[in-house]
């Protein structure tokens, strides 16, 4: 997988998730973020207009120590050459965030001179 550097330094990766295998998918642009253990972290505005479903809640650690519970649903992710059914996780920001939960067993590479990135 190809993605890119923007001119703000972000590490970003095309994506695209749909509801379930057999509906439309909506395109993301992902932040790769290797402090997220996670798999995806998607606005909660897009989850709505693309129709996710709602699964349980997780409860997760913060960056400062809080523990939390966060809303989670099901998305199915092309990824490299098959489907994958993953929770992602809802929040109130603008960009989504790929975490090493989908980036473990790959080989990323980003490169800061070029503004490239390859996930392999």
């Amino acid at each position: 997988m190809i993605g890119k550097v923007d001119a703000l330094g972000r590490a970003l990766l095309d994506l695209q998730v749909s509801p379930d295998i057999n509906q439309e998918p909506t395109a993301i642009t992902a932040w790769v973020d290797t402090a997220f253990n996670g798999e995806l972290v998607v606005p909660r505005s897009i989850i709505m207009s693309a129709g996710f479903k709602q699964s349980a809640g997780c409860v997760a650690r913060l960056a400062d120590g809080k523990q939390v519970i966060l809303e989670s649903y099901t998305c199915v992710l092309d990824w490299f050459d098959g489907k994958e059914s993953i929770e992602v996780i809802a929040n109130d920001g603008e960009t989504p965030l790929l975490g090493i939960g989908l980036l473990d067993g790959h080989r990323l590479v980003v490169d800061y001179l070029h503004r490239s990135l390859e996930l392999e």
